[in-house]
Parts: structure tokens; C-alpha cells; sequence
């Protein structure tokens, strides 16, 4: 089997890749009947002769490639007839923006497997392959920079500037905080990412209700699951799957927690139908207390009133003006709110995230394609075969059946 590891041809350019050289080689060693071949690319973590180096074959042509890997989605103009594709679609959720890109892998014959859509089970629904982790590891950092450069206490490297992970974790040193309180909603991976950054920075976890009742002479932090901020409306006691099939029916009970964070980090998924965390009359309140919010969640106009747009890494945050419920230049005030919302925070340390990334490719993905897929595993997430939905994905038919303006 012939694999092709592909150039991301999306823009703005995005640096990293589904395997990384030494990846690569591992693979071959441990599957001699795979062939890697890699497109030469110009803005990738890793320059070209890393993987020459690695005895991997950097070609333009990946034709006579099986399956390609990439990681955000491909451009129509690139897209390869008859072959099966890995990446990042964005079309599960009927995504206009991306219907075209659809509508062109259904009339070019080729298979699509979605990685966000690869999960272990149909009763967990835990997905097997993603960058979670770095997005709230990066996510993470870029509050401290927020709130170091918002007052003026230490002034952190870029995440985008460091090297890797490792240069960037000598950046914690410099961080030096007041007896501020940070609030985490979130414990799934993006959450742990979170997690890791700030006890690495020696910031003490404390449970909700401490967080809520006591005072501290140091930094500390709480990690709030869906439970700890959510009622409901009839008073009936917390039931996860309840709250997860009808979220409607609860109110969320989040706001003395932001009478007492400084920091609000968000990692937790939200439903369109949940309620917001707060409000934006909460916002004018005396004791609201929150004026740093690292959404990485980012859902725009979603649980957190003051995400109003995305940020990027280029310009990772802006201020948000509660008076006047406006967007201000960064840092134009202490009053402000100042937002982080980078919806793309894993690029910013793209050699660690592709490492990651390539690690869960290798040991959670790979096995079930070079074995025929005999769980099914990879089944759940094809999205298109033969040039038609398959049989879990036709709730889109109606969407790349609708006219595109060319």
C-alpha cells in the first residue's frame, strides 16, 4: 500500500503534518508493505530533506498513491480522482463554506474519512485521533501572555515564536502572578492540555466550592465540569446524559464563579441550545470580576458573551468594551475585557502538535486501515464512497445537492 503524505495548500498556510520524518520511517519499518511518499512543501515544520534524510521520497506526483494524508482541507483544484482521503472536512455540520470541496470529492470518485469523525465507540463517542491536547496547551499559555502584557507584570515570548514545547516551557519562568483566581471549564483533552500548562507553571488546583469560599495569598485554579455550573429548570438533580440530550432544560448557575475568577479559560464544548455561561448585562455587574478570557472553545456569539469574533494568531486578541458592548483595540483599557480566540491555536507550535498528532495516527488509525478495517472503525468516519454519501452521512445529501454559485 502506497501512502501520500500531501502539501496543505489551504490559506492562511498551515505548518503542520499528519507524520513527521522519523514517523515515517517507523511506520515502513513496521509495515513493509507500506510506501510513503511526501509532496515537497515550502512552509512545513519540517523542511523536505528531513524526510529524505529519514529514506522517505519527497515527489511532487502522488498519483500513484492509495491513500493521502493531509491535515485541513484540501482545495478543490487538488483534489486526486479515485483515491481515499484523511483530513479535516468541516462538512459534517453541513458546513457552506465547505460544500463545494463536498460536492467535488462526490464527483470525483474519491473516499473521504474524516479524522474528527473517528471515534472508539458509538456509546463513548471518545475520538480516537486529534489536537486537543495542544490547543489547550497553547490556549493555556496565550492567557498568561494576555494577562502579562494586559498589566504590564512580564512580557512572554510568542508560542508561534518559540521553537518548540520546550522553549516555550522556559517562557513559564518568567511568569510571575499576583494571587489571582483562573476558572477552567472543561476535563476532556483540550481540558488536560490546559492542566498541564498550569501546574507546570506551579499554580495550585483547588476544588469549586474552595474556589468559591475561600481566599488565597497565591495563584490558584479550578477546573469546572458541566455539573458544577448547570441547574435544572425544574429542579431535578444532574444527570449527564439528560443534560447532553436536552440541554435546553438547564440554566446555567456559572455566575459566582465569575465574581471570583480573574481568568476565565474555556475548553468545554458547548451546545447551541446550552445555555451562555453569563450574560452581557452579568458582564456590567459590580462584581464581575473576570477581564481575561482565553476562549478556546470559540464559539463565536456562543456560551461566552464577549466572543464576539475569532482572533488569530497573527492578531490574538482584541478588547471588549462592556458599556458599549464594542470591539476596542488590545489592552486600550483596564476595564476591558480582553479576549483570546484563536481558532487554530495548535499551529502556533506546529512541530510538537505533529508529533502528537502522527503518534495517535500510528497506534489509533493506521492498524485498522492496513487490517481491513475489521472493527469498523474507520467505516463510522467515511464520509463518501463510489462517489456517494454512505449510508451514516446521507443527512447531507440535501447539502451538496443545493446550488453553488461558481
Amino acid at each position: 500500500m502506497k501512502f501520500g503524505i500531501i502539501r496543505e495548500g489551504k490559506v492562511p498556510p498551515d505548518r503542520r503534518v499528519a507524520l513527521l520524518p522519523h514517523q515515517c520511517k517507523e511506520i515502513v519499518q513496521l509495515y513493509p508493505e507500506v510506501q510513503i511518499f511526501v509532496q515537497p512543501s515550502p512552509i512545513r515544520c519540517v523542511p523536505d530533506e528531513q524526510y529524505s534524510n529519514a529514506g522517505i521520497l519527497v515527489m511532487e506526483d502522488l498519483s500513484q498513491c492509495d491513500v493521502l494524508f493531509g491535515i485541513k482541507e484540501v482545495p478543490v483544484a487538488q483534489l486526486l480522482p479515485d483515491k481515499t482521503y484523511f483530513f479535516f472536512s468541516h462538512t459534517v455540520k453541513k458546513q457552506k463554506y465547505n460544500r463545494l470541496l463536498l460536492q467535488t470529492i462526490l464527483k470525483r470518485n474519491i473516499t473521504l474519512i474524516d479524522y474528527e469523525c473517528l471515534i472508539d465507540n458509538d456509546t463513548n463517542r471518545q475520538r480516537i485521533i486529534a489536537f486537543g491536547r495542544y490547543a489547550g496547551i497553547v490556549g493555556a499559555y496565550n492567557a498568561f501572555w494576555t494577562y502579562g502584557k494586559k498589566y504590564q507584570l512580564f512580557e512572554l515570548k510568542r508560542a508561534r515564536d518559540c521553537q518548540d514545547m520546550q522553549e516555550m516551557r522556559q517562557e513559564y519562568l518568567k511568569i510571575q502572578l499576583p494571587p489571582i483566581k483562573i476558572a477552567v471549564t472543561g476535563s476532556g483533552r483540550v481540558g488536560k492540555g490546559v492542566v498541564e500548562v498550569l501546574e507546570a507553571i506551579g499554580i495550585q488546583q483547588v476544588s469549586p466550592d474552595a474556589f468559591l469560599q475561600k481566599q488565597y495569598n497565591k495563584p490558584v485554579f479550578t477546573v469546572l465540569r458541566s455539573q458544577d455550573y448547570h441547574l435544572h429548570k425544574s429542579g431535578n438533580s444532574w444527570n449527564a446524559a439528560s443534560f447532553h440530550l436536552n440541554p435546553q432544560e438547564y440554566n446555567s448557575s456559572f455566575y459566582p464563579f465569575a465574581a471570583q475568577a480573574d481568568i476565565l479559560i474555556t475548553s468545554a464544548f458547548w451546545h447551541p441550545q446550552a445555555p451562555l455561561l453569563f450574560s452581557k448585562e452579568d458582564m456590567l455587574r459590580k462584581d464581575f470580576r473576570i477581564k481575561v478570557v482565553a476562549d478556546i472553545s470559540c464559539d463565536v456569539d456562543g456560551s461566552v458573551p464577549c466572543t464576539v469574533r475569532t482572533t488569530t494568531i497573527t492578531d490574538p486578541v482584541y478588547d471588549y468594551d462592556v458599556v458599549s458592548r464594542e470591539v476596542k483595540p488590545p489592552f486600550s483599557s483596564a476595564e476591558h475585557i480582553t479576549v483570546m480566540a484563536i481558532d487554530n491555536l495548535p499551529c502556533e507550535l506546529p512541530y510538537d502538535a505533529s508529533g502528537y498528532f502522527g503518534h495517535q495516527l500510528i497506534n489509533q488509525v493506521l492498524p485498522h486501515l492496513l487490517n481491513g478495517d475489521k472493527e469498523g472503525v474507520l467505516e463510522k468516519a467515511t464520509i463518501t464512497r463510489n462517489g456517494q454519501l454512505t449510508e451514516r452521512y446521507k443527512y447531507l445529501s440535501d447539502f451538496v445537492s443545493e446550488y453553488v454559485a461558481q
